[in-house]
């Protein structure tokens, strides 16, 4: 891979991950476009390690947030009489809302990082499941707010974020819908789209650095791999900052939209035999 090309993908990446529009799905279609064969293994691990980078943006962006919570967590473990703060509560639940990706994840690695590269099945839910947002969009009344999340409700969320598993259903979509479908407004289901992302993405990144390091090295390279990981921090920084903004006064209906012509575009493609599906 040479620079230009981790660069265009580092960036696509940093800016897709948290819109609901499926960063995998993205990268799958890119790097099938500049000729890379999408389910090989290091092709596989380097579009996980890179989304380390919009996470590690995630985390800065969200380190007055995280300094509090971790302490009042570790507080409420060790004394009881902590345990009404709001923050450790908070903690539990975005712990127990990230249990469910980690077991389906490692459950189902093989069938993730080959069957469900296909195209096809990226198209598909980039179609799909902008029916399901715009369900959810339309429902939600979005009359709780950050202080009602409770650890049934990042549960549920949790367990709807295992469809992100599925390229082009979209992590971040993925979550944001469960959260409207739980009646909490658009800024919240939001920035706990971000923090489940932490433990979620993290998780991935560090599991296929370990496994596929060696791919990565005769493969792609290190080199571009972390040029790409820079590139999406530093375009993600952006991105997260932007999409608080736009939230707090728009719908998810222009993602719906894109998802909509994309998916539509891709299945064009597909069965044209322009590109093929893997």
């Amino acid at each position: 891979m040479n620079i230009f090309e981790a660069v265009l993908l580092g960036a696509v990446e940093g800016f897709t991950e948290f819109l609901p529009v499926s960063s995998t799905g993205h990268l799958t279609i890119l790097e099938k476009l500049l000729g890379y064969n999408i389910d090989d293994p290091d092709i596989t691990a380097f579009t996980a390690i890179i989304q380390s980078g919009a996470v590690l943006a995630t985390v800065l962006f969200l380190r007055k947030d995280i300094a509090r919570i971790v302490p009042a967590w570790f507080r409420g473990v060790l004394n009881s009489d902590q345990r009404d703060n709001p923050d450790y509560r908070f903690g539990w639940a975005v712990i127990l809302g990230s249990i469910p990706i980690g077991i389906v994840g490692l459950l189902f690695q093989d069938t993730i990082t080959s069957t469900l590269r296909s195209l096809w099945f990226v198209a598909w839910s980039l179609v799909l499941w902008s029916g399901v947002m715009a369900f959810a969009d339309h429902a939600a009344t979005q009359i709780r707010h950050e202080e009602d999340i409770t650890w049934k409700d990042t549960l549920i969320i949790g367990v709807t974020q295992c469809l992100a598993l599925i390229p082009g259903v979209s992590r971040s979509g993925a979550t944001m819908s469960a959260g409207l479908l739980r009646d909490f407004d658009r800024v919240t289901v939001t920035r706990l789209s971000f923090f489940l992302s932490i433990p979620a993405l993290l998780g991935a990144s560090v599991l296929q650095t370990v496994t596929e390091f060696d791919n990565i090295s005769g493969g792609v390279g290190w080199g571009p791999t972390i040029v790409a990981l820079i590139t999406s921090f530093v375009v993600g920084w952006f991105a997260v900052s932007w999409l608080l903004k736009f939230i707090a006064k728009h719908s998810y209906s222009i993602f719906i939209g894109y998802r909509l012509v994309l998916g539509a575009l891709l299945m064009v493609l597909l069965a044209t035999n322009v590109i093929e599906p893997q």
